[in-house]
């Protein structure tokens, strides 16, 4: 099978978040906010997850939707830092 061109690829966001059970409620959040249409659309992966942290990656396109989805949550879901590349997110 051929690999996609650099072009045709989907550009994703790398997300540094803090909360509390991220998995469950991260999940919540989007589908409750932008539905299972705008979830499917953002392409949500996670990268690592730990107790209180975790990497998630997101479709660029749909960024701004998953900002707002975890900043109008009920639970406290806190997002550090945003960049394009996982070594950004590090630094």
């Amino acid at each position: 099978m051929k690999s996609l061109k650099p072009t045709m690829r989907e550009n994703k966001r790398y997300l540094l978040i803090q909360g509390e059970s991220l998995k469950k409620n991260v999940e919540r959040a989007i589908l409750d906010f932008i539905g299972s249409f705008g979830y499917a659309k953002a392409g949500l992966e996670w990268i690592k997850v730990g107790e209180k942290n975790a990497v998630i990656s997101v479709n660029r396109e749909a960024l701004n939707s998953v900002r707002a989805s975890l900043a109008v949550f009920p639970k406290k879901i806190e997002i550090k830092k945003v960049s394009g590349t996982l070594k950004g997110l590090k630094r």
